[in-house]
């Protein structure tokens, strides 16, 4: 008789087998009772024996524990719950995949369709755009992937960008040094950074590069490769920004753009680049369009009466 399919895992130096394998080995009891899989630890090596797609998902979910476990320094059971069900595509709840995130005992789940719809494209296209009015959940549900593909070690790097439109000629005028000026239109995307990471991460992964939270003009000349790349408020690129900005994708790289064209500050007359960049590229293979509207919006519910208001208004 032949064997069954194996798959055999190193648990890396500095990752407690104890710790992986839980009190009385009940994480990889709770794996092997998911999965109908075998599971033989001995000598830091963990054996998986079972059918193919099994042996591939408790592979799968181990190799996210011990992400975890480098990460966070401990696993709990909600960790083992969420790694089987990321592995396997079911839901803890609705139905959704859930984004890990580096915040202990914090994940995040798209809450509508829309945002299903769009956290799909990001897995499936190395470019997306994402349109759709404010409270859709656009920059956040981008930064928690890019925070989610850091945790698993699939990039190198993460590039939070955005443009600092109303800045402009005048940052010489205002006080303070460079990040001072143009922090208050970065806030936002550190926010979403701080509900995700601890600050000490936060500040840790500024200080080596391995996260940039930076204005438009800074990306000309630059190549991002094996980065997540998230450019936000793009309705306020011009046309040449938005061209510079899209020729930086580098090899093994995401990039999804984010915007409200309800909401630009360009001056008038002038195109915005993700109106372009929508009109030029929507039949390109490889790019998405993911369009969010009102009943995506999951914010406080006056959120979605007040973008309603200002349809029938016309503005």
């Amino acid at each position: 008789m032949n064997e069954k399919p194996q798959r055999v895992i190193e648990i890396p130096e500095g990752i407690s087998p104890q710790s992986l394998f839980g009190s009385q080995d009940v994480h990889l009891r709770h794996i092997r009772d998911a999965l109908g899989v075998r599971l033989v630890a001995r000598d830091g090596l963990i054996k998986v024996i079972g059918d193919p797609r099994d042996v591939e998902r408790a592979g799968a979910v181990i190799d996210e524990l011990i992400s975890v476990l480098r990460h966070e320094g401990r696993l709990k059971t909600e960790s083992v719950e969420e790694a089987l069900a990321n592995a396997t595509g079911a839901s803890l709840d609705s139905g959704a995949r859930r984004i890990r995130v580096f915040r202990r005992g914090r994940s995040i789940q798209p809450k509508t369709r829309g945002q299903q719809e769009y956290v799909t494209a990001i897995d499936r296209s190395d470019l997306v755009f994402c349109i759709g009015p404010a409270g859709t959940g656009k920059t956040y549900l981008a930064v928690a992937k890019a925070v989610d593909a850091l945790r698993q070690e699939k990039i190198d790097r993460v590039a939070l960008v955005r443009p600092a439109v109303e800045a402009g000629e005048k940052l010489g005028f205002l006080p303070g040094d460079l990040e001072a000026k143009v922090n208050p239109y970065l806030r936002p995307l550190y926010d979403a950074l701080h509900d995700m990471m601890e600050p000490n991460q936060i500040r840790r992964s500024m200080d080596n590069g391995v996260i940039e939270v930076i204005p438009l003009a800074f990306m000309r000349g630059r190549t991002l490769g094996r980065s997540f790349v998230i450019l936000d408020e793009a309705q306020n690129c011009t046309i040449r920004q938005m061209k510079m900005f899209l020729t930086r994708i580098g090899l093994n790289s995401n990039v999804v753009v984010t915007g409200d064209v309800s909401q630009g500050d360009l001056p008038e007359g002038e195109m915005s680049g993700l109106i372009h960049a929508e009109k030029i590229l929507k039949d390109i293979s490889g790019i998405e369009f993911v369009y969010l509207d009102k009943s995506d919006i999951v914010r406080h519910p006056l959120v979605q009466l007040i973008v309603e208001a200002f349809e029938r208004d016309g503005k």
